[in-house]
Formats: structure tokens, C-alpha cells, sequence
């Protein structure tokens, strides 16, 4: 006998004797699976439709924005700044100072030369901003507006650590731009850059947002939280407006990632509230202060999140701490991870030298940190930042005489004389130098004779001795945290677990 199922299958003939198929009946186990695909399937509508017409926004803003002529002093000053030629891949900024540009005459015998970028305004008195590179080793300034005024500018001031410049010239009543809300600027929006690439003023182009908050890795500008774009920018956009579709500022384009100093697709620009923040202090008295907190970083891997208790990677990990710092004051230690400061969330280490450098020196911050499995909270008053001691070069690493192994990591320690450890800065209770590694673990994690380690866990180490018996604690399969003095004279924790076979 066919089942009711089978039944509702078959062709039944309608009144005008046509055929209609009917579609079996479903089970209750199938409609709950239809109901869960539906809930579950993309939505009809488009998220995303039409491309934007940006002629409107060009119409109210291009009037702003200027072009920026720079006559050179020497050339052996300018030298110096460019970035090594024979980088395979580099930040490359726009315009480089002694960079050739169509059209503009250069200047063989070495006495200086000319070269162009571009600014925009920011005030009706003719407050005009651009770049630190474009104008540093300037003889000469001359802004000229989009209805061909020219005027000689005054350089009111420039910073080298945010690469952004104040320029003022002697007119009233001029267009200006509007600063955005950088906090709002999201991956995946559209965003407009004009300027004047090669000296072809009035360029636009567009683009998107490609991401927020990128670390230069490849210059001295860890207080800038970059804003990466896919618009095409080019030598000579330096020191224009970055603008949302509403357009307001919400960056200046400083620099690109290129192979052959020519755009690739990758393009960054200083966030909006950098740059305010600079012009301001650059307005008011000629120079920039910034907080520092003493202390040095380093990013969290999940081996990092694992030695460490940590839920998840998220977070700055103090490797060191500035003796007599703002962070020693207020009690904070090597292996704590910054996770907070006053309330924003600290995602990667990158994050915390932009959020500390942009506050004054002597304000207070409170930091939420990680410390042995739990959050704790420390108040700490901020120091002006001294960028000798934030960049200090590598001390010489230390060579001991061999000692013997008796730990599960085949870590061969050796004691450090006093004189080395002057020259390390550490203090008596910390230090033990790397002579042998004869465990597989310690050697995949990096680590090498000529090191110097300062701590096991939380715990310091000064002696072979000290060394082996924290060592003999941690367990096969348990993940320890080293601190790690390397042969460059860099800090940082690496993360080590041990295997259960014979190494």
C-alpha cells in the first residue's frame, strides 16, 4: 500500500484537465529543518548598493586644500632622512626630501633643491597643516591656494615623532576643513584623499577604509595609531586631507608600503585627534609634550595567554619597568599585562604608547592589569616622556663559563660577574647568563647561549642554581613564562612548555 506521502505525489488533474504537481507532505522534523535554514540564510536585500557620487564633497573641501612648495636647504641635511634604498619592503613616505618630481628643478650641485607636497586649512585666518617631512631642512615655504593666491608661510612649528607640521600665511576669510571624530572611522568605509601626487594639484581619489590603528613598525612613531586605506596616494599627497563621505578630516596621508616607492594599494594616514592634538600644542608654544608611563611592552601570543593564565591574548605584557618611573611608583611589575587604561580596552601592545603619549605629562590614569589570575587596578601619574631613555640602545649581552644541566628544560645557566652586570643595569637578585641550551623546547622558543635570563614566572633568578630549581617546577606539558635579557640587549618574555619524551 503507498504511504500518504507517496499519495500527495502524484499528478492530480485539475477541473480544466491540466496537470499540477503537488509537493509531498512534510514531516515535522523537516519543517523545523526549513525553519533553521531560513533563519540562518543570507538576507535578500544587499547590504551594500549604487557606488557614491563624490562631486558634491569635492566641490566643498577642494578649496581648502593647498599646495605646498619647499625650497631645500643642503642636500647632505637631507640625506640623511631618507629612508634606505635597498629595503626589499619599507614605509615609504610620500615625499622624501631630495625626491625628484616632474617638472620641478632639482639642483646638481648639491646646494639644495625643490620639491612639493600638499596641506590643508584648518582655521578662516590661514592656519594651514601638513606634514613634518614635507617641510623639515625647509629654506623657503610657499602655500598656494586652489584660485592660484601664493604666499610665503611661516613654519609655527613641526614634530617629527607624529610627522605633522603647522604652517601659517598672512590671509583672513579662507575655506576650511572641519575635523572628523577618528573614533568613528571603521574598516570598510569610503574615504577620499586630495592632494597633489607628482605636483598635479587638485588630484582625487578615492577609496576605503582598510583598517584602524596600525603600528609602524618601520619608523620611530609608536605614539600614532595609523589608518590604513586602499586609496591610491602617491609622492607629493603627503600632508593632504584623508576625508569621510562627509567631509570632515579624519586623517593626513603620511606615508605608503611600497616595494618601488610608487602606490601599491597600501596607503596610511595620522588619525584626525593625533593631529589636532599636535597642532594645538604646536599653536600654543612652539612644542609637543607627551605622558609616558615607563615601561616596555610586548605583544601576547596565545603560548604568551596560555604561561601567563590569561583568557584570551588581549593586552600589553610589561617586560620592563623604568627605575624610578611613573609605573614603578605605582606598583606595577615585569609579567603584568595592561589590559585597560581608563576604561578603553588595550587589544594589542601597539595600542598603549599612542593612548599614553596623547595624554599630558602629570595627568593620572587609572590601569586595569593581570597579574597571578586576576584584574587589579593602579593609578599612575604620567612623567613627560624623555625619548633618550624610551629609545635606549641595546647594552652588550654577557658569556659565562658552562655549568651543568639539571632542569627539564636543558637550560645551562652561568653566573654573571659584577661588572657584567653593570653593564646589563641589573640588579643583584636578577640574571643568570644562557651558556648551553640542550633542551629541544628552549631551543625551538628561540632561546640562545648569550642570553640573560632575568626571571622565571614572576620570579627572579640570579643564580645557575636559582635557575634550575624554578625550572625543576614547571612540569612536562606546562607552558612557563622566561624573561629574556637577548644578545641585542631587547626584553621580552618567551613562552616555553616543556615535552613529556626525552629531548
Amino acid at each position: 500500500m503507498k504511504s500518504p506521502a507517496y499519495a500527495l505525489a502524484l499528478v492530480a488533474l485539475t477541473a480544466a484537465g491540466t496537470a499540477a504537481v503537488v509537493i509531498p507532505a512534510a514531516t515535522a522534523q523537516s519543517q523545523q529543518e526549513q525553519a533553521a535554514s531560513a533563519a540562518t540564510a543570507p538576507a535578500s536585500t544587499p547590504l551594500v548598493t549604487g557606488l557614491p557620487d563624490f562631486t558634491r564633497l569635492v566641490d566643498r573641501v577642494a578649496p581648502a586644500v593647498v599646495n605646498i612648495e619647499v625650497t631645500m636647504g643642503p642636500r647632505g641635511n637631507r640625506q640623511a632622512q631618507q629612508m634606505p634604498d635597498e629595503m626589499p619592503e619599507f614605509f615609504r613616505r610620500f615625499f622624501g626630501p631630495g625626491m625628484p618630481f616632474p617638472g620641478v628643478p632639482q639642483d646638481p650641485g648639491g646646494r639644495g633643491g625643490m620639491s612639493m607636497g600638499s596641506g590643508f586649512l584648518i582655521s578662516t585666518d590661514g592656519y594651514v597643516i601638513t606634514n613634518h617631512h614635507v617641510v623639515a631642512n625647509a629654506s623657503e615655504v610657499k602655500v598656494t591656494l586652489p584660485d592660484r593666491r601664493g604666499f610665503t608661510a611661516e613654519v609655527v612649528g613641526s614634530d617629527e615623532q607624529s610627522d605633522v607640521a603647522v604652517l601659517k600665511i598672512d590671509a583672513e576669510g579662507l575655506p576650511f576643513l572641519r575635523a572628523g571624530d577618528a573614533n568613528d572611522v571603521k574598516p570598510g568605509q569610503w574615504a577620499v584623499a586630495i592632494g597633489s601626487p607628482f605636483g598635479f594639484d587638485q588630484s582625487v581619489t578615492a577609496g576605503i577604509v582598510s583598517a584602524v590603528g596600525r603600528a609602524n613598525r618601520y619608523a620611530n612613531q609608536r605614539y600614532v595609531p595609523f589608518i590604513q586605506t586602499d586609496v591610491a596616494i602617491n609622492r607629493g599627497n603627503s600632508g593632504g586631507p584623508l576625508l569621510n563621505t562627509r567631509g570632515e578630516v579624519i586623517g593626513i596621508n603620511s606615508q605608503i608600503f611600497s616595494n618601488s616607492g610608487g602606490y601599491m594599494g597600501v596607503s596610511f594616514a595620522i588619525p584626525i585627534d593625533v593631529v589636532m592634538n599636535v597642532a594645538e600644542q604646536l599653536k600654543d608654544t612652539g612644542q609637543v609634550r607627551r605622558g609616558q608611563v615607563g615601561v616596555q611592552v610586548q605583544e601576547i601570543r596565545a603560548d604568551d595567554a596560555k604561561g601567563l593564565g590569561l583568557p584570551d591574548t588581549r593586552g600589553a605584557l610589561v617586560v620592563d619597568v623604568i627605575q624610578g618611573g611613573p609605573a614603578e611608583k605605582a606598583g606595577i611589575e615585569r609579567g603584568d599585562v595592561v589590559r585597560e587604561v581608563d576604561g578603553t580596552r588595550i587589544n594589542q601592545s601597539s595600542d598603549l604608547p599612542p593612548m599614553i603619549g596623547a595624554r599630558a605629562p602629570g595627568s593620572r590614569v587609572t590601569m586595569k592589569v593581570w597579574r597571578e589570575g586576576r584584574l587589579r587596578d593602579f593609578t599612575v601619574t604620567l612623567d613627560e616622556l624623555d625619548e633618550g631613555l624610551a629609545a635606549a640602545s641595546p647594552r652588550s649581552s654577557a658569556r659565562a663559563p658552562a655549568a651543568q644541566q639539571s632542569n627539564p628544560l636543558g637550560v645551562v645557566g652561568s653566573e654573571l660577574g659584577a661588572e657584567q652586570r653593570r653593564r646589563l643595569d641589573l640588579k643583584p637578585d636578577e640574571g643568570v647568563a644562557v651558556a648551553r641550551v640542550e633542551g629541544l623546547a628552549a631551543r625551538s622558543a628561540g632561546i640562545q647561549p648569550g642570553d640573560v635570563i632575568l626571571q622565571v614566572g614572576r620570579v627572579n633568578v640570579a643564580t645557575p642554581a636559582a635557575l634550575d630549581r624554578e625550572l625543576g617546577k614547571v612540569k612536562a606539558g606546562e607552558t612557563v613564562m622566561l624573561l629574556v635579557r637577548n644578545r641585542s640587549g631587547g626584553t621580552q618574555f618567551i613562552a616555553v612548555t616543556p615535552r613529556e619524551e626525552a629531548e
